[in-house]
């Protein structure tokens, strides 16, 4: 089985409300076994024009599993507070 990873480029809108998405998107996170490996922090741009404002890179053990996260009633309810307060662009990409 190979591993999944989540990779997100957000630009939150809202401050306020991004904090309410953060916390529900945790507890999906916890409850889906995702590993964390980035969530914010500093960004460098090396090449392109690319400028990610917020990047979150997720491990999953497999495709199924990150689908299974994505689709879950725990995260859909992050995506339901979300609404309105980012631009969510995302993608799930097989890992090695």
């Amino acid at each position: 089985m190979k591993p999944a990873y989540i990779i997100a480029d957000v630009t939150v809108t809202n401050d306020e409300q991004y904090a309410e998405y953060r916390k529900w998107s945790t507890q999906a996170m916890q409850a889906h076994g995702a590993e964390v490996l980035v969530r914010g922090g500093q960004v460098q741009v090396l090449e392109g024009r690319w400028q990610p404002t917020r990047l979150v890179i997720l491990k999953f053990p497999s495709m199924d599993q990150a689908r299974a996260f994505y689709d879950s009633a725990e995260y859909r309810r992050a995506r339901d507070a979300r609404a309105g307060a980012a631009l969510m662009r995302m993608v799930v990409v097989e890992g090695l």
